[in-house]
């Protein structure tokens, strides 16, 4: 279970760099870094550079902090995500709802 969470103040970016898994183990943190409580920032960056697997409950997630940060007006970027994670997201339509570099 890892999350490093950065927030740069200035721009008011998120930035969220995960471990090996994105799954259910980083709900906890990642709803404490992105929803609990807090209002919005500006702009997310999703860091998956390091992430080998991710289920469905990260997809959730996702869609969970897309919701929160203002849906369609939401900018976030989900960035260094392998080949196949990349297949995952555009299988499941998130290609379609968040930029991904």
């Amino acid at each position: 279970m890892s999350l490093n969470v950065q927030h740069d103040m200035e721009q008011d970016c998120l930035t969220l760099q995960f471990g090996n898994h994105f799954d259910f183990s980083v709900h906890r943190q990642f709803h404490e870094a992105c929803l609990g409580g807090r209002k919005p920032s500006r702009s997310y960056v999703i860091d998956l550079g390091e992430v080998d697997s991710m289920d469905s409950s990260a997809l959730g997630m996702l869609m969970l902090l897309r919701e929160h940060a203002g849906g369609d007006r939401a900018e976030i970027r989900i960035v260094n995500a392998s080949s196949s994670l990349r297949g995952t997201l555009k299988v499941a339509g998130f290609d379609k709802l968040f930029t991904l570099h």
